[in-house]
């Protein structure tokens, strides 16, 4: 029995199309002249409830310059040969962030940055402010489990 709603590589194929018209800064209207469409037709194949197919798939892929298989990369459950890989949580948190508007503005505003040493000593910044909110993530977690424990 067929599921209701867009099929999840649709939605991935589509979600990874938003992602380069975003990182290009090109309006759906600029896409849809491309290629012939409505700008209603790219928000279907963004949001995946309309398939887009393989020609018009390379239209896409030479317009931004990336390969086909870009837009197959972040399949759910798959890798690239078609095979299940091991699930990586934080590669998966790192693809959601990158594909964010904040991730977006602060990657185009770090590969700006000319200086080597700049860029490192932001990444060492970065993990910095981020490790307290790790550890006081783990302490809550912690503490919890331990109320959960003293409940019992």
């Amino acid at each position: 029995m067929k599921s209701s709603g867009p099929d999840p590589i649709d939605v991935a194929v589509g979600g990874r199309v938003k992602l380069q018209r975003r990182l290009r800064k090109v309006s759906q209207t600029q896409l849809a002249e491309h290629l012939g469409v409505t700008f209603q037709q790219v928000q279907k194949y963004e949001r995946g409830t309309n398939r887009i197919s393989a020609s018009r798939l390379m239209m896409i892929s030479d317009y931004f310059g990336v390969t086909p298989a870009f837009f197959f990369e972040a399949i759910p459950g798959q890798d690239a040969r078609g095979l299940e890989p091991e699930r990586d949580s934080e590669t998966d948190m790192v693809t959601q962030f990158i594909s964010s508007p904040e991730g977006m503005a602060l990657n185009r505003a770090f590969v700006k940055i000319k200086s080597a040493r700049t860029r490192q000593q932001i990444v060492a910044l970065a993990k910095a402010v981020a490790e307290p909110e790790v550890r006081e993530f783990a302490m809550e977690t912690a503490g919890d489990a331990v109320g959960t424990l003293h409940s019992l």
